[in-house]
């Protein structure tokens, strides 16, 4: 009897081998993971946070060119924790916001301050013909511009094609620690901008730990006005609507302010042509008048409802 269990046991252990000892099974990603088969776990999980984009770090194919860039990068780390000990020591926290006040959180006068953002189109990830870029204009503003393309690459994979994004660094510590902007004791939004008359969308990515919760961001249309004047948008964050890879989602929710990965501007109105938007600031600002949390209505289904056919 004991034999039999043994002979069982190590069947059971062996029942995927091969002729070589392997497991051919295993090899494919899909048949490892064993439990989740459907295909409802197929369209909703995430397999890396950049959807299968690319990332835009530079990677190194030899080891010495790896270790070069580790070390180049270990500088920068040390200087980024030399500055939040500083930080912690010197301890000079806002303690009152007044309303009236704008915080800027981006300013475009000078070079280095570009460094704070990556610029992507439908081009860059072979998905379109869109061109953009972000500069220090001629007067010493931020300039967004480019040309927006709106036909489709014929692959027979790609439907939709045409967009422009301006998009913050995500915001980390020292040692590449995942971080957050803390805008809880703000109510709006401030910019100073010069539009040419398009609409833009402005996109606050509020990024959780867990795979569904990856492309969580809050949207709100930009009206720019075109001309030579430059205008001052101020928007209250209740405004903003809850979406997710570009769909309105039925159940929304108030921005959680104190957890903001990035921020972001989108031109994709379908209006193939030359766009340009420059920007002065983006900064946000307390009105203690407004209360609102969120403008759109919360759905709750109830449980005892009965389906007709």
């Amino acid at each position: 009897m004991q034999r039999v269990k043994m002979f069982t046991v190590v069947l059971f252990r062996n029942r995927w081998k091969g002729s070589f000892g392997v497991y051919p099974a295993l090899t494919d990603w899909t048949r490892r993971r064993g439990v989740h088969t459907s295909a409802t776990t197929f369209e909703f999980h995430e397999y890396d946070k950049r959807s299968g984009y690319d990332t835009g770090f530079e990677i190194a194919d030899t080891r010495t060119e790896r270790i070069r860039l580790g070390l180049k990068q270990l500088k920068k780390e040390i200087k980024l924790w030399k500055k939040e000990i500083q930080e912690v020591l010197i301890s000079d926290p806002i303690l009152d916001y007044r309303a009236g006040e704008v915080d800027v959180f981006w300013r475009f006068y000078e070079q280095s301050s570009l460094d704070h953002w990556i610029v992507t189109s439908d081009s860059d990830h072979a998905e379109g013909f869109s061109k953009c870029d972000l500069k220090i204009g001629h007067q010493g503003y931020g300039l967004f511009h480019g040309n927006l393309c709106s036909r489709v690459p014929k692959d027979g994979r790609i439907q939709n094609s045409g967009y422009c994004n301006m998009l913050t660094k995500r915001v980390s510590k020292s040692f590449q620690r995942d971080s957050f902007l803390d805008w809880s004791p703000y109510t709006h939004l401030n910019l100073r901008l010069r539009g040419d008359g398009r609409s833009y969308l402005i996109n606050i990515h509020v990024s959780g730990q867990f795979d569904i919760m990856w492309n969580d961001v809050f949207t709100f249309v930009l009206y720019t006005r075109g001309g030579p004047y430059w205008q001052t948008t101020r928007i209250p964050f209740s405004k903003f609507f809850f979406a997710s890879k570009g769909r309105i989602q039925d159940k929304q929710a108030p921005l959680p302010l104190y957890r903001i990965t990035n921020f972001g501007i989108t031109v994709s109105d379908k209006a193939d042509g030359p766009f340009q938007l420059e920007i002065d600031y983006i900064g946000a600002e307390f009105d203690p008048t407004h209360h609102e949390e969120t403008a759109y209505e919360m759905y709750e289904i109830q449980q005892n409802y009965i389906i007709g056919t």
